[in-house]
């Protein structure tokens, strides 16, 4: 892989791991609610969905990659309901209205990352984009898979520590709050939906 074209999957990574989405939102949302300590069983099923999907798609892009877009269809609207019911909840959620293990747990951010089309786009795309281009061997893609998974994962972590920053500001001011963060669901739905 040439340096012009790591530079640019690199700029790729960052800017879409960065930019505010359904793994990001509900971190922030979390720590803000319940901090850190309570927060991490939701955050380690978010890091661990990741990577399990990028390593899925690493795999597709290598053994299906021509029947990639029916099926990214279909979950693009699976994703979006799932992601419109997430945006409820948090703008209807209050910082200490829900138990913190029905709320915190690690599946639901284990979960969230299987209908979370973001990801899968993300991935997909980059791995379309910048390695399809290289290399199409199955262990390439799991490496880059990898990679995307750990810009994904520090991304989150960034998310996490804003929200332990905000937490005062947070308790204080959460139905305000919610609302923006439910409003970027909502803008990631719109997105999702018009591409």
């Amino acid at each position: 892989m040439s340096g012009y074209i790591l530079l640019n999957f690199l700029i790729y990574c960052v800017v879409n791991a960065f930019t505010p989405g359904p793994g990001n939102i509900l971190a922030l949302n979390t720590v803000t609610n319940y901090g850190w300590k309570k927060g991490r069983p939701l955050f380690f099923g978010i890091f661990a969905g990741y990577y399990v999907v990028q390593i899925t798609c690493a795999i597709i892009v290598y053994a299906i990659g021509s029947v990639m877009p029916e099926i990214l269809g279909v979950m693009k609207y699976v994703g979006a309901a799932y992601i419109l019911w997430l945006a409820i909840h948090i703008a209807l959620s209050k910082p200490s209205g829900e138990s913190v293990e029905s709320s915190a747990s690690f599946m639901k951010g284990f979960l969230l990352q299987f209908v979370n089309v973001k990801i899968y786009m993300f991935g997909i795309t980059a791995q379309t984009g910048y390695v399809t281009g290289i290399s199409t061997e199955l262990s390439v893609l799991l490496l880059f898979g990898l990679i995307i998974a750990t810009f994904g994962t520090v991304a989150t972590s960034f998310w996490i520590g804003i929200g332990v920053l905000i937490q005062k500001f947070y308790l204080k001011h959460y139905r305000v709050v919610n609302g923006i963060l439910a409003l970027i669901l909502l803008e990631c739905i719109w997105s999702m939906l018009t591409m």
